[in-house]
């Protein structure tokens, strides 16, 4: 067992959630639980989905933001097409990215190092 970090995103709908991050390659991990849903995309990826208390997570008001490095960065472009928020792009600060609203207008950014790049 590797020691790191996963992040807890709490949801207004679990099924929702989950489904958004499916399409990200992530899949449920055994253990998880109808109300508190873990899963894994195979790369190193972790995300566990649960509840959010009623009345927090507000449309257009979500604090919570998440960066995916992965690096098919344009096939996951690709499986979002027409929903992302710009096509990827090279950014100033090194990243070949693009971004996604996700589950309860969480901000999700997808990415890779631009210098690690295949030209």
């Amino acid at each position: 067992m590797e020691q790191r970090l996963v992040a807890i995103l709490p949801c207004n709908v679990l099924d929702a959630a989950q489904a958004f991050f499916e399409r990200l390659g992530f899949r449920l991990k055994p253990g998880s639980l109808s109300d508190y849903r873990m899963l894994a995309d195979g790369l190193g990826g972790e995300i566990h989905l649960n509840p959010a208390v009623e009345g927090w997570l507000q449309p257009g008001r979500n604090p919570f933001g998440l960066y995916l490095y992965r690096e098919d960065v344009d096939d996951d472009a690709a499986t979002f097409a027409g929903e992302a928020l710009g096509a990827p792009e090279d950014k100033p600060w090194g990243m070949y990215e693009f971004a996604l609203n996700g589950p309860d207008d969480t901000l999700v950014r997808v990415g890779w190092p631009s210098r690690l790049r295949q030209p």
